[in-house]
């Protein structure tokens, strides 16, 4: 890998009731790359972006960053959003937290609102939004710190088809633009393979790195989307989750 930026070694993580679950995991993840990672549930997926943003400590192995670490955006499976708070107040949080001016979060605000797609609705409170919507508002509120990685838990799985085909395009779009790097977790064979540069399947409890699939780059759209390229690159990393999951 040209540039790592950060690098997972032995990692383990065992809860106090004796759960364990991360076992030795060894992982590299490239500056500005695209990582998704797929596994069955309970495997330590979310687990592992929960140590790199540091909420919770390995209990085993080390985590290095090179050189240092990135400022980062986390984006949850719910948006988490103040239902009291419109759209501005709700994306500016973090830099009212930093003590940043009124003014300055603001216009940072507006402009985050503006590149995820919701001009327009910077005075709406969450309970007038869809939910995707609420997952764009989100999304801003992690990309306002000017976070260079972001990192993603199954943000879009409880949306309908249509919704997730759009914030799936919005995302990369987004990724490209600001040079992000993103590590995405998703139990979606056929996302991952949408969205990454690179696909790392994990084991059952407690995960490890079962399989890696890289992907090639070029346009995503509706085209690749049911390209006969597309089907096989889904079939490869479909029977790489079945193989890690008997395994």
């Amino acid at each position: 890998m040209a540039n790592p930026l950060v690098t997972l070694t032995g990692l383990g993580r065992r809860y106090d009731q004796g759960t364990l679950a991360l076992d030795g995991l060894d992982l590299t993840i490239g500056e500005g790359e695209f990582l998704s990672l797929l596994g069955p549930s309970g495997c330590g997926k979310s687990t592992v972006l929960r140590l790199i943003a540091g909420l919770d400590r390995p209990t085993a192995g080390r985590i290095a960053w090179h050189p240092a670490p990135r400022p980062l955006g986390f984006v949850f499976q719910e948006a988490t959003l103040m239902p009291w708070a419109n759209v501005v107040a709700n994306v500016a949080l973090p830099l009212r937290l930093q003590g940043v001016p009124r003014a300055e979060r603001t216009r940072r605000a507006e402009e985050a609102i503006a590149q995820v797609g919701l001009a327009g609705f910077e005075t709406a409170v969450p309970r007038e939004l869809s939910g995707g919507m609420r997952m764009r508002v989100s999304l801003a509120r992690a990309l306002v710190t000017d976070a260079r990685v972001l990192l993603l838990d199954e943000p879009f799985a409880a949306l309908d088809e249509i919704t997730r085909f759009r914030l799936n395009d919005d995302l990369r779009r987004l990724w490209q633009a600001r040079g992000l790097t993103v590590l995405f977790v998703t139990h979606s064979v056929f996302e991952s393979v949408y969205l990454s540069t690179r696909i790392v399947t994990f084991t059952s409890r407690p995960g490890r790195v079962a399989a890696v699939l890289d992907l090639p780059g070029g346009t995503r759209d509706e085209a690749f989307r049911t390209s006969a390229d597309y089907a096989a690159l889904c079939r490869t990393a479909s029977a790489q989750l079945a193989a890690a999951m008997a395994a």
